[in-house]
């Protein structure tokens, strides 16, 4: 199929988004592998599995705790895209004696994201994601959520007593910069309550410390032309890091992934931040004073119109900078997902006039 026709079908908005992604990463890097998605489908399947396992541990304890003899439980488990990405990449580059030893990592990543994202939710008294199949009062989400947690943990803590030191170290140095930048949240939220009222300090400040804050010691994991890119710092710390350190578990435990691919999955991370969650919350992080990329671009720019495109222009940047280091790595399947994050994201959302304050 010719590059030009595949870019077609990926402008069609009649077929699905995982269409157009497949063939819009074909018509930019010239890549079609079957063979692939196939390979998505097993680290699909064996991620999934992995989830349900821990969560019918999850699912017993709710049910003892409110007197059931079954409930169902869920969490959302989007976060945990980049481990089936790099089980993926794994089962393609590995041969077939290695692959269990590859899973069992995948689940301690999956099973840490998972645990390190309720954590979040439950510090921020945010309980809605953890969904069950009966009625319940706030206090019983909080006692459900507490539950999920707890028993989340204790699984990861037992994987991480099997694996060498350096693993935990790596992950709990993750954890220590995701919850520095939390900490500073309130202290983002001042600026920007003080940016909306005009104050030309605070439009200074969130353009220095959150725009362009530098590293105090830049990750050898960007290039020189990456550390250039706006937000860059503040989102790395907020959710790059998380993934960066990932990638370093799966080293530390001996497989060997090399750092296109390491640099793909965090710049696609970043990039899906601000293209899909950041940009759909828009109008709720605005009223209520969450400064994210998004919100800073229409504090700082001249326009509403011209945050918009500043928006799109910076979200491109990462995403296409993921893309092409995909193809570096050889990970279709990686390259397909950042298509997929691109094609879903809709900029139509965003309004191109100032917000009224």
């Amino acid at each position: 199929m010719r590059k030009r026709a595949a870019g077609l079908i990926a402008g069609s908005e009649l077929l699905p988004t995982s269409v157009r992604a497949v063939f819009g990463y074909y018509a930019d890097a010239g890549v079609f592998d079957a063979g692939s998605l196939r390979l998505k489908l097993r680290a699909d399947d064996a991620v999934e599995e992995m989830i349900r396992e821990a969560f019918a541990e999850i699912e017993e304890a709710i049910a003892a705790e409110f007197g059931y003899d079954y409930v169902s439980f869920e969490y959302d488990t989007k976060l945990v895209l980049p481990a089936k990405l790099t089980l993926g990449y794994l089962y393609r580059t590995l041969d077939e004696s290695q692959h269990h030893e590859a899973e069992e990592v995948t689940r301690l990543a999956v099973e840490a994201l998972l645990d390190g994202d309720m954590r979040d939710a439950i510090n921020d008294a945010e309980y809605d994601d953890f969904v069950v199949d009966f009625e319940t009062s706030p206090a019983d989400r909080a006692t459900i959520a507490g539950i999920a947690q707890e028993l989340l943990q204790a699984r990861v803590e037992k994987q991480f007593s099997q694996y060498p030191e350096d693993v935990r170290e790596v992950y709990e140095w993750a954890v220590g910069i995701s919850e520095a930048h939390q900490d500073e949240d309130e202290q983002f939220r001042a600026l920007m309550d003080r940016a909306q009222d005009g104050d030309t300090d605070a439009l200074d400040a969130i353009e220095r410390r959150y725009k362009y804050a530098d590293f105090e010691t830049p990750p050898d994991l960007f290039t020189d032309e990456e550390l250039d890119l706006p937000y860059l710092k503040t989102q790395y710390d907020r959710v790059g890091v998380i993934y960066d350190a990932m990638i370093e578990m799966y080293r530390e435990t001996g497989f060997a992934i090399p750092d296109a691919f390491q640099r793909s999955i965090v710049l696609a991370i970043i990039g899906a931040q601000l293209w899909l969650d950041d940009l759909d919350d828009y109008e709720a992080d605005m009223q209520d004073g969450q400064l994210t990329p998004v919100t800073a671009e229409y504090l700082l720019a001249d326009s509403g119109a011209e945050a918009k495109s500043s928006v799109v222009e910076i979200s491109e940047a990462y995403l296409d900078r993921a893309r092409e280091q995909a193809t570096v790595a050889d990970s279709t399947l990686t390259g397909i997902a950042t298509e997929y994050i691109y094609r879903d994201g809709d900029p139509g959302k965003l309004p191109t006039r100032r917000p009224k304050t």
